[in-house]
């Protein structure tokens, strides 16, 4: 997020910018050793992605629906079937084309959420007195028990048919 001279990003807007940054550090530092996946920290960083999402899902978007009265925001279609394709791809082992793909989606999904009139600048925006009361929300959320990477025959076309729902393809790459 780009903010002018002078502006400060709200609270939720802050906390949630800097959640994707701890996630991207995460991802990196798992795939620093080329050619090799740190499993371990692979796993930190599926964690932190579905509690990231969760985040979104059970707190924010339905706040800011709330907040409007209950009419949802028009961008969260969009973000849920983002969500979805997202949480598909942590589902099989990491591939190099997996990590592409997630790092192709996860471009596209943290602009829509951080940019100008983006998800986090709305919804500061919308709950101006609740902010303070939405974050420690938001900070509460609790840590995920994620199950293990799967191979299943199942999964793959799992992943492209949610990729395809939310507009996007899959990706070769090399870690």
């Amino acid at each position: 997020m780009k903010l002018g001279e002078g502006e400060k990003a709200g609270p939720i807007t802050d906390f949630l910018v800097k959640d994707h940054g701890r996630l991207e550090g995460l991802l990196q530092s798992a795939v620093a050793q080329a050619g090799t996946v740190d499993q371990g920290t692979y796993d930190q960083f599926r964690a932190g992605l579905l509690r990231h999402i969760g985040m979104e899902e059970k707190i924010l978007l339905p706040a800011a629906q709330r907040l409007r009265g209950g009419e949802p925001l028009p961008i969260a279609a969009k973000l849920r079937l983002d969500h979805g394709a997202i949480a598909s791809l942590l589902m099989p082992p990491p591939t190099a084309a997996v990590i592409a793909t997630i790092r192709a989606v996860l471009k596209v999904h943290n602009t829509i959420e951080e940019g100008p009139g983006g998800l986090y600048e709305t919804c500061d925006e919308l709950a101006t007195s609740e902010a303070a009361q939405l974050l420690t929300k938001l900070q509460a959320a609790p840590e995920l028990a994620v199950l293990p990477c799967s191979d299943s025959p199942a999964v793959m076309p799992a992943v492209q048919r949610a990729l395809e729902r939310a507009g996007y393809g899959f990706i070769e790459g090399t870690i």
